[in-house]
């Protein structure tokens, strides 16, 4: 009998567990907590009560993903896509641009593609090289102009006009601002898209820049931590190297950081660079130890994006799988896979099978979901017809006082 007693005894245990298992993945996935008819001995198949596990694992994992789409409309593929991996969102690049009446109509049309959930909508608009939209939206010049003239109000109203456009096109996210310090005269890829080459003037422009897309709806993203402007490699083309101390990073690199995450801003984009000081085999999107500082230090509490997975400075050096495996573990909450399709699948597949085979853990799935959840309910938007598309005459204005004073030295 007492060993009969001591037995019924584990047993309630073990319902009460696998009770607060059920309800807290139930929350996560906000759907209402399922009560099994019996529960299985701690000894016996789990198969039954795995299957609304799996199924969240597959949920979050498409969660975890940005792609891009190969052309200007919605086609066969991009639905199946969508309907298949349930991504949180999209990236807009030129090949989906055509005129500006038809990538609102596309949004529009996105957006539709999953009215209960309607997918976040993102674009690079930094201005000058790097701008997807077309006139008679404004082509803004490089951000290197606003640092020149040092007017940070200046900036914000940038921010504040980029922020308008976009959201009249139904965007909710843009990757800028570039954060990074342009202290490399021969760097390829960053350039005049930085502010500065000194950190005080990056760090309050960006942090202006920030403020005037959020206060106005979009969500801002910094780029690219821990650091991408002395190097003097594309990590489009190759894997750049920082050969720095972390005093100089700390001085230099992460001054911008600081202050975007002081400002609020809700997302950070990661580099594929390796900076040797932190480690020195493997770039920081892939790295714990080089991504660590931006939340332990510098007190980071927004979404981790990865810089596009099939960059050579990643894709030539590991398979999708390494790079979702190692990405997780580095706090990465998005992946962006911005063109290939297969490897969209490739990188859901990835997900689901590193949290199955238990590589991954449940907790770090669950901790990427709940961030990919605050962000969504932050800065996701519904189909938005309000805002008028133009004209836009106040931003040619502003467009012009940049130029007036750039060549009027101030």
């Amino acid at each position: 009998l007492p060993l009969r007693q001591e037995a019924e005894a584990a047993l309630a245990a073990y319902r009460e567990d696998l009770d607060s298992y059920i309800d807290r993945n139930a929350i996560l996935c906000s759907c209402q907590p399922v009560r099994w008819g019996f529960y299985p001995s701690p000894l016996s198949d789990y198969s039954l009560p795995m299957v609304l596990i799996r199924e969240d694992i597959r949920r979050i994992a498409g969660e975890l993903l940005t792609i891009g789409f190969a052309g200007p409309t919605v086609d066969a593929e991009l639905r199946s896509l969508v309907k298949e991996f349930k991504p949180l969102g999209l990236i807009l690049f030129a090949r989906n641009i055509e005129s500006i009446e038809q990538v609102r109509e596309l949004n529009r049309e996105l957006k539709a593609l999953r009215p209960e959930a309607p997918l976040m909508l993102s674009v690079d608009q930094e201005g000058g090289r790097v701008e997807r939209l077309v006139e008679p939206a404004t082509t803004w010049p490089p951000m290197r102009t606003l640092g020149h003239i040092d007017d940070v109000n200046l900036t914000y109203r940038v921010g504040v006009a980029l922020a308008h456009e976009l959201r009249a096109l139904n965007f909710d996210l843009d990757y800028a601002p570039v954060l990074d310090v342009d202290s490399n005269p021969k760097n390829p890829v960053i350039g005049d898209r930085s502010f500065s080459n000194h950190p005080g003037t990056v760090a309050k422009h960006g942090t202006a820049l920030i403020k005037g897309l959020q206060d106005n709806g979009i969500a801002a993203c910094g780029k690219h931590f821990p650091g991408h402007g002395d190097t003097d490699t594309d990590s489009h083309l190759a894997l750049p190297k920082v050969e720095h101390e972390l005093r100089r990073l700390e001085t230099t690199e992460w001054v911008p950081f600081e202050a975007a995450v002081k400002a609020g801003v809700a997302s950070i984009m990661t580099a594929h660079v390796v900076v040797s000081c932190l480690d020195e085999e493997h770039p920081a999107t892939l790295s714990p130890r080089a991504m660590q500082p931006l939340r332990k230090e510098l007190g980071f509490e927004g979404l981790l994006i990865s810089d596009d997975l099939e960059m050579k400075a990643v894709a030539d050096h590991y398979s999708t799988e390494e790079m979702c495996e190692r990405g997780l573990l580095s706090g990465v909450e998005q992946f962006l896979v911005c063109k290939e399709p297969e490897r969209v699948m490739h990188a859901y597949e990835a997900i689901v099978k590193l949290v199955e085979s238990k590589r991954i853990k449940h907790e770090v799935l669950e901790d990427a979901a709940k961030s990919v959840k605050v962000f969504r309910d932050r800065w996701n938007h519904p189909m938005n017809s309000a805002e008028p598309l133009s004209p836009w005459s106040a931003h040619d204005s502003l467009k012009e006082e940049i130029f007036l004073r750039l060549k009027a030295g101030s």
